[in-house]
């Protein structure tokens, strides 16, 4: 499982995933899509939340996930929601850790 595992150091020359291995590892998560923002592939989800303090809430843990994991998305923060986005910066693309970090932010939903 994508949760279970952990992020790889990936430098400027790691090789982006291509269009056929991104869906593959999107049909282990849920409800993520993969956007197109200035021709880089990004893995975006909206969680919802009955409040602006359970939103925050999560928006910390997926921040401690990223130093954690060394892997940092965007996250923007609403009353009642927060869009996770990931995509490899240094890669300007999709990298496996990208969807291993996402089946993390999910994971966070179940404890």
């Amino acid at each position: 499982m994508l949760n279970e595992l952990r992020c790889e150091a990936c430098s400027s020359d790691a090789i982006a995933l291509g269009k056929d291995e991104q869906q593959q590892l999107l049909t282990e998560l849920n409800d993520w899509q993969i956007v197109d923002r200035d021709g880089i592939p990004q893995l975006e989800k909206v969680y919802k939340f009955k409040n602006f303090k359970l939103a925050w809430a999560f928006s910390n843990q997926v921040a401690e996930l990223a130093e954690d994991e060394f892997h940092h998305p965007s996250i923007l923060l609403e009353w009642g929601k927060v869009t996770v986005t990931w995509w490899s910066h240094s890669i300007k693309g999709l990298h496996q850790n990208d969807f291993i970090c996402a089946a993390k932010c999910d994971a966070m939903m179940v404890d």
